[in-house]
């Protein structure tokens, strides 16, 4: 399936801050150097990985409509066709139903347990930091070049997802960093308020200007899954210690 990944950050280990604009909280994190993906997982490689049947006209589509269950579970996947280990350890386990009535504000327990095996070489999702070192670039605005440039949105998309790689890349190569789809990260938004809600990055195809930025932040359900929603792949060790949902 040849699968180009990119070594970031190509300098060696990065300080970067990130910033949850909702609380106005920022932190440092050090970015170790690991392997993006050139591009998001595209519907061939999907379907390739998998053993589905292909469509040509959309293969080199972004694969959207995948919850980050369905991101995880193809990360180990894609590992072991390619003989790699596996990087997720995934499990599932009994949520008892509320015996009274749950405010709106709490949050649902989420029935799968997912642990990131950080010893492993196989194929896994970008850190929220990981992913907006690599969206950098080494830049420091808001984007690593004009919008209309680099990615598709609403302004130039025409209500629909555009193949990969049509755009031009950031300067270490990486396409569709900003626009196209939003991508699946690792992390928990914020495990206290929302619970198992992911963090998605890089704005998509039908959202306006101001999503597409480096720093914009998003949430939500594992589960969910939408027609402007995809993800990249990652691999080697993220250099901090590893994170387990609570």
């Amino acid at each position: 399936m040849g699968i180009r990944m990119i070594p970031v950050p190509p300098m060696g280990a990065v300080d970067d801050v990130v910033v949850d604009r909702r609380t106005g909280e920022s932190w440092t994190v050090r970015v170790e150097p690991f392997e993006l993906a050139e591009a998001v997982v595209t519907c061939e490689e999907w379907d390739q990985t998998l053993g589905l049947p292909s469509d040509p006209a959309f293969a080199g589509h972004p694969r959207t409509g995948v919850s980050w269950r369905e991101a995880i579970t193809f990360c180990n996947r894609l590992s072991i066709r390619e003989g790699l280990e596996p990087a997720y350890e995934i499990s599932q386990r009994i949520v008892a139903e509320p015996t009274q009535w749950r405010p709106h504000s709490e949050p649902r327990p989420d029935d799968w347990d997912v642990v990131w095996n950080h010893h492993a070489d196989g194929y896994r999702l970008p850190s929220d930091a990981e992913w907006q070192v690599a969206c950098r670039a080494g830049t420091t605005g808001a984007r690593y070049g004009a919008l209309d440039a680099i990615g598709w949105y609403a302004g130039n998309s025409g209500g629909s997802s555009r193949p990969v790689r049509l755009k031009e890349p950031n300067g270490w190569g990486l396409f569709d960093m900003l626009g196209g789809v939003w991508e699946w990260c690792w992390d928990l938004y914020d495990a206290d308020v929302y619970g198992s809600y992911r963090i998605i990055r890089g704005g998509g195809w039908s959202d306006a200007e101001w999503s597409c930025r480096s720093g914009v932040r998003r949430k939500t359900n594992p589960a969910a899954s939408f027609d402007d929603l995809g993800f990249r792949l990652a691999r080697g060790a993220m250099g901090v210690a590893p994170v387990r949902p609570s």
